[in-house]
């Protein structure tokens, strides 16, 4: 479809560019299913889909989301994977030690 009146563009142009890239789509029905692949995409892991599924069902979504900026803040990060697991695993132990001293 082409650009219409005053420089809009069709919807399929919109939502082609919201596609996901790299593997097939697959089967998403609940909000954490999109955010565990989100994730996995962000993160350049999508191999482990399933255990970012798992994360998002059991953890508290701030855990993760701020681990997941962490990751994007740091520079030169051979894995960012592995960096995120270990700020989620770091987060948890802070967190657990916070309500133990309550």
């Amino acid at each position: 479809m082409s650009v219409g009146k005053k420089g809009f563009s069709s919807i399929d142009q919109v939502l082609s560019k919201y596609e996901p890239k790299g593997d097939k789509q697959r089967r998403i029905s609940r909000e954490w299913q999109d955010y565990a692949y989100r994730l996995a995409m962000e993160l350049g892991d999508t191999e482990h889909t399933s255990l970012y599924m798992r994360m998002c069902k059991n953890s508290p979504r701030y855990i993760l989301e701020e681990a997941l900026i962490f990751v994007k803040g740091a520079n030169k990060v051979r894995s960012k994977a592995k960096l995120f697991m270990w700020k989620v695993k770091q987060i948890k132990e802070e967190k657990k030690k916070e309500k133990e001293e309550k």
